[in-house]
């Protein structure tokens, strides 16, 4: 099977000029046909049956007997509404109004109600079942099998009929293949520009975001359209409902649920606030809002149409008419008004009064013919596709024969065709139409397997496209990097380019982390000013400047949580009293400390807070405290991890699924400070034993992680007297056993006769020639004992455990070498030579820790 050609209009005239009366399945048909008249003509000549029957334009008799049964009945909204859309499509199926009684499944008590109700109505489907054509008409039929049986049943006994089909197969332009809907969009509004608007039309699917894309971009460049936008899509419609909802959302409502509704009310806030509480937010410009909430269920629905207006300053008398008619206007706003009145606007569509001017909307589930000579075909993708009724009444073989003729004539609409879809979208191929595998004879799984033609991407100015203009900017040149952007970067390179460029809110862990940092600095100056009392102010004050972001209900175990973390930072600094500072040079310190300016206590010392800027390696940062010369002690909120994690996670090749270079950045810079120590970071988790506190059993160290820096080479490190004596005292059963019968003369010998291999893998090390002389240095001195073997390989198991677990000075020194290569890769990509990829290092990103998410499409783009 292939498209058949639809019968040319003009054609299709001729054939049925000298009748008198044409029925035909489609209003835009009956049109096209009577603009053709060349003869007077009393009465209709070309019309659809519904319109012969009403007389008129037909309204949506489903929301008409809606309507009815709301004012006159007790029926419950959601049954009324299933039983009135049984009862019109059996009707219309079956061609009488109560053929939905036969069916028992369906005749309950509120769809015989429903019947009563819509026979005492004047309905279109009530006129058509009564309507008979005169017999004396000479009456032809165009595209009969494309009417239903309540259309069929005004059909005389004798008429003509013809196919809206030829012969001939439909030659079907090629596929226009683009990157994305925004290209697809933009291609529209370039080639309408400029031009005769009435003279072109867009069919796309109503529900996908081209519908909301093409009515934003002619709004935008001013191109007339009509067809599009419904009652419930006016801005202030939409509005008003949204605040209706938010008005029952209770108190953990966010300012982002409620941003629409500010923008209408002329209320523009900072994207910091959008994850902050509307109720505990103290701003002056949304007063009004929280006003209307607190109060909402104590007005009437009118009442509160007439303060929407007056704070909007907008006419919504068209609403109020809606609600009048639904007898909501006096009923007050309860959630169940709400609910009904949201149902009511989004099963039925309201009738708009719109200028029927400019570019023609089509929908492409409800239009069969479109009488424009420009149309524009837009996506074609499985959503075009009708869903055949699930109904007992319905004959689903027929039904499906109207949708795929009606798609075929569709297709062929206007006197020029553009096909304008996409091969992938989100990474993933899109679909076609699922009629095209009846109706095209190849197979295929996407459009690129059908003849198409590739868009891709081109400089365009207005009418053919943007033009790029050349920018006389240079790039700033990046220096240094902190360990922040340094993982964003090295995870995801695009999410770091887009984290450059777009703000985030505040977050609760943020603001919460910030307090937390700010005490414990403040602990270090002044541990003689905090007291109980005092540590029972700092939780309040917590509470009150997290309180925007906090449930109600989250409060006491907030309080609790603070108490936990306040104490375990106090106990801490108790038990590990940091040095003076007097090893370092003096420095005005970094930033504001929040208690510090709350209790007019100022601070001086050098060891919190402590920015760098290392020109020299490329790295900047911040250093929580310097608890001593040697040790850096960074505090965290978040869960704790073991050395080895993070060793392991800030490994560079290949980078680490979660990349985090913190611990490693930071002693690189500290290396500089004291290049011949052994230096250690702690990572104080001072919310770890948060559950532990509360249950009376919580140990201060298992809030801490240390990693160590020695200032040797791993194998330098393990060759070592220390390293043997430790082996010697700690080790395994059989390693100890072995170790204790050696000298550390033996045990050096080894590492003379062959280096040791670049691993962190036990196992290679085992099988490495390193470990093969290990394991026969040591049986040639303590004899061929099982336990020999087994000792030497605890012992390597237990080498590669402190390699996993510690830096050396092999690590940093890659390190820079690592930074090094990502500042002038990043530079390179600042200056436009090659792009921002999606993907990292280590291949695709992991998107547990990507911020711009929707930001990134796919690999390709």
């Amino acid at each position: 099977m292939s498209i058949t050609r639809a019968t040319p209009l003009d054609t299709l005239y001729e054939q049925i000029s000298d009748y008198d009366l044409v029925l035909v399945p489609d209003a835009p048909l009956a049109s096209a046909l009577n603009r053709r008249l060349d003869r007077p003509h009393f009465g209709p000549f070309a019309v659809p049956p519904r319109r012969l029957a009403a007389g008129r334009r037909e309204t949506a008799e489903d929301r008409t007997a809606f309507l009815e049964l709301v004012e006159h009945s007790d029926l419950d909204w959601k049954r009324s509404a299933y039983a009135i859309g049984n009862i019109l499509q059996c009707w219309e199926h079956q061609g009488r109004l109560d053929s939905i009684l036969e069916y028992n499944g369906y005749a309950d008590a509120v769809t015989e109600e429903a019947v009563a109700y819509i026979d005492d109505l004047e309905t279109t489907s009530g006129r058509l079942t009564e309507y008979r054509i005169d017999a004396d008409t000479d009456v032809a039929v165009v595209g009969e099998d494309q009417l239903t049986a309540l259309e069929r049943s005004i059909l005389p006994a004798e008429y003509d009929t013809y196919s809206p089909f030829s012969d001939q197969a439909f030659e079907r332009p090629p596929f226009r293949i683009f990157e994305s809907t925004s290209a697809i969009v933009d291609t529209v509004v370039d080639s309408i520009a400029g031009n005769d608007s009435e003279n072109v039309a867009v069919v796309l699917d109503q529900a996908s975001p081209y519908s909301t894309l093409v009515e934003s971009a002619f709004e935008s460049a001013e191109i007339p359209f009509y067809g599009g936008p419904g009652f419930i899509d006016d801005s202030d419609h939409r509005a008003f409902c949204q605040l209706l909802r938010v008005a029952h959302r209770g108190t953990d409502t966010e300012v982002r649920d409620v941003k629409p509704v500010l923008r209408t009310l002329g209320v523009d806030l900072a994207l910091e606030h959008d994850e902050k509480r509307l109720s505990d937010l103290d701003i002056a410009e949304i007063e009004w809002v929280r006003d209307f909430c607190d109060t909402i269920e104590n007005r009437t629905v009118d009442e509160s149409i007439t303060a929407f207006e007056q704070r909007t300053g907008c006419s919504m008398d068209a609403f109020r008419d809606e609600v009048a008619a639904l007898c909501l206007d006096d009923e007050f706003v309860t959630e169940e008004t709400v609910d009904r009145l949201e149902f009511y606007l989004q099963t039925y569509e309201v009738p708009v009064d719109r200028e029927n001017e400019g570019v023609l909307l089509a929908d492409a589930k409800s239009a069969a013919y479109v009488d424009r000579p420009v149309v524009f075909f837009l996506g074609l993708d499985e959503n075009w596709t009708h869903s055949a009724p699930r109904r007992p009444w319905v004959d689903r073989d027929a039904q499906y024969t109207r949708n795929i003729q009606q798609f075929q004539l569709l297709l062929q609409s206007g006197v020029e065709q553009y096909y304008l879809v996409q091969d992938t979208s989100g990474g993933s191929p899109v679909t076609p139409c699922l009629y095209f595998e009846e109706l095209l004879e190849e197979e295929f799984d996407r459009f690129s397997d059908l003849e198409s033609i590739q868009h891709a991407k081109a400089p365009r100015e207005r009418g053919t496209g943007f033009e790029k203009e050349p920018v006389d900017a240079t790039a700033t040149e990046v220096e240094t990097i902190s360990q922040s952007s340094l993982s964003t970067y090295v995870n995801c390179p695009r999410d770091y380019f887009f984290s450059r460029l777009v703000d985030g809110p505040d977050k609760d862990y943020f603001e919460e982390g910030n307090l937390f940092h700010d005490f414990a600095e403040f602990y270090v100056e002044h541990r003689d000013a905090v007291d109980d009392a005092l540590l029972d102010e700092t939780v309040e004050v917590m509470l009150e400047e997290t309180r925007p972001f906090v449930r109600r209900v989250d409060r006491k175990t907030r309080r609790t949580k603070y108490r936990v973390g306040l104490e375990t930072i106090r106990d801490f600094l108790d038990e590990n009293v940091p040095t003076d500072g007097t090893f370092l040079t003096a420095e005005s310190g970094w930033g504001s400390n929040f208690f510090a300016e709350r209790y007019d206590r100022p601070i001086e010392t050098p060891i919190t807070e402590r920015w760098f800027e290392n020109d020299d390696l490329g790295l900047k940062g911040k250093i929580d405290l310097i608890h001593g010369p040697t040790r850096l002690v960074d505090h965290k909120s978040g869960s704790r991890k073991r050395a080895s994690q993070v060793v392991t996670n800030s490994a560079i090749d290949p980078p680490a699924e979660s990349p985090n270079f913190q611990a490693l950045l930071y002693l690189t810079h500290w290396r500089t400070e004291r290049p011949e120590d052994e230096l250690e970071f702690t990572f104080f988790h001072f919310l770890e034993t948060l559950d532990d506190v509360v249950a009376g059993d919580a140990d201060l160290e298992d809030t801490l992680t240390t990693v160590t820096y020695h200032p040797t080479s791993f194998e330098g490190h393990a060759e070592s007297r220390a390293v043997f004596e430790d082996l010697r005292e700690d080790g395994a059963g059989n390693c100890r056993k072995t170790l204790e019968k050696v000298t550390y003369d033996d045990y050096r010998a080894v590492f003379e006769v062959t280096p040791m291999p670049d691993t962190r893998d036990s196992d290679e090390l085992i099988e490495s020639e390193f470990g093969q002389v290990l394991i026969e240095r040591m049986k040639e001195c303590v004899g061929d004992y099982k336990y020999v073997s087994s000792g030497c390989k605890q012992l390597m198991r237990e080498l590669m455990r402190v390699r996993s677990r510690n830096y050396f000075r092999e690590d940093l020194d890659a390190f820079e070498e690592f930074v090094d290569d990502r500042i002038a890769e990043l530079n390179r990509r600042r200056r436009g030579e090659e792009r921002f990829p999606v993907e990292g290092l280590a291949g695709e990103p992991n998107y547990r820790y990507v911020d711009n998410r929707d930001l990134l499409l796919n690999t390709d783009d």
